[in-house]
Order: structure tokens, then C-alpha cells, then sequence
């Protein structure tokens, strides 16, 4: 099912099928790297199936979780248009068959589809929007709330109701969770165990179940 956020969801049938004229599918195993920061672009990549998360390596070697992203997802495209480098690292979280389209062909779609261009210029926009939200969060939230931000997140992009609540399936660790709300393991192992003890979740290894998602999304209003 496609994330109804994400580029492809916003093609029609005959958009979604001159993109895949142009492309080719390939499946990547979990762990494996789809593309690295720093590679100089030369495709775009489309999630077909399965998940990844974007990242980058800080000049200390830790890595800092940029997003995740699911079926229907667009990759590479800001390197596609203008020329530099890739900006982050992309990674699969589960096995992933995604859609591979030389950078030219990209191109040469969007300019012979005006949807495709408004679609992505739509996805830009939310990307940017999200970023700036992130970036208040940091600065006004603890630990706890960001920690509950991004289960949040994860629940209404990702989550499958279950008796007792929503399964996050997404298999993130505690180090690329800590990545992602800018903290240590050790800081956001205990913001686990408040939210545990406060009954709105339950861990296990690399997986979630939310007891209480309206509770958890008034904790990550702080």
C-alpha cells in the first residue's frame, strides 16, 4: 500500500506507469545500502515495497536517522535535479524492491508530465515543512517528547491495529532511534521505559506496540 504522502501516490494510473517505463526494479536485501552521501547521482529511486531509512555520518562516525521511508517514496531526487552530490545515505530496514530510473529519463518524465512535476514539488514542500517542525521540536521538547514524536510518526504512517493497541513493525534500533531525536542510546532507553511505565507502550527487540496512541501524542506536545 502506498504512503499517501509520498511521490508515487501522487501520480495517476498513466503517470505511475510512463514512470516505470523508464526504469527498472531491483530488490535489496535488509541492511543492504541503496545509495551512499557523497556519490555523485546518476538515478532516482522509487520504494515499491519495504522500507528504509535515510541517514547521514557525522565527522565522528555516529550515524544521525534522517527519516523513513516507505512504499511509494521517492529517492535522490533533490541530487537528480541539480547536479551535486547525494546529500544523505539510504539504507533498507526490511527487504525493498524499489524502482531504479537513470537521472535523464527522471527528468525527461517530469517535463512530459505536469502532475509529476506539481507531485513533486507538493512532496518538496512537506519535506521542508516536516524539517522545520523537527527542528522546534529539539529545541523546545525533552527527551521523552521527541522519543514520542517520532513513535507517533511511525504508528500513523506505518502502525497495524492489534487487540491491545498499534504495532509499530518499523524494525528500528534503540541507536538509530537515539539518531533520530538527536540524543544518546542511553538517554532515549529511559524515555522508553517512562513511556513504558506510563502505559503507553509496550518493546520488544526492534519492534513497538502503542497501548495508548492519544496518550503518546499528548506527550510529544510536551
Amino acid at each position: 500500500m502506498l504512503e499517501p504522502e509520498e511521490f508515487l501516490a501522487g501520480l495517476d494510473d498513466a503517470g505511475r506507469a510512463a514512470l516505470s517505463a523508464r526504469g527498472r526494479h531491483r530488490r535489496w536485501p535488509a541492511g543492504a545500502t541503496l545509495f551512499l552521501e557523497g556519490d555523485r547521482s546518476s538515478t532516482v529511486v522509487v520504494v515499491v515495497t519495504g522500507r528504509v531509512k535515510v541517514f547521514s555520518i557525522t565527522e565522528q562516525g555516529e550515524e544521525v536517522l534522517l527519516a523513513v521511508r516507505g512504499p511509494g517514496a521517492l529517492l535522490g531526487e533533490l541530487s537528480a535535479i541539480d547536479g551535486t552530490e547525494r546529500g544523505a545515505s539510504v539504507a533498507a530496514l526490511e527487504p525493498v524492491v524499489a524502482l531504479v530510473v537513470p537521472v535523464p529519463d527522471f527528468v525527461a518524465f517530469l517535463s512530459g508530465e505536469p502532475g509529476a512535476a506539481m507531485a513533486l514539488l507538493r512532496l518538496v514542500t512537506s519535506r521542508l515543512r516536516d524539517a522545520d517542525r523537527k527542528r522546534v521540536e529539539f529545541g523546545a521538547f525533552d527527551i521523552a517528547a521527541r522519543v514520542a514524536g517520532r513513535l507517533v510518526e511511525l504508528a500513523d504512517r506505518f502502525g497495524e491495529p492489534v487487540p491491545d493497541g498499534v504495532r509499530i513493525p518499523v524494525p528500528l534500533s534503540q541507536d538509530e532511534l537515539a539518531g533520530w531525536v538527536g540524543a544518546s542510546r542511553e538517554a532515549v532507553a529511559k524515555a522508553l521505559r517512562v513511556l513504558r511505565d506510563r502505559g503507553l507502550l509496550t518493546t520488544g527487540r526492534r519492534t513497538m506496540t502503542v497501548l495508548d496512541l492519544d496518550g503518546l501524542r499528548r506527550r510529544a506536545r510536551g
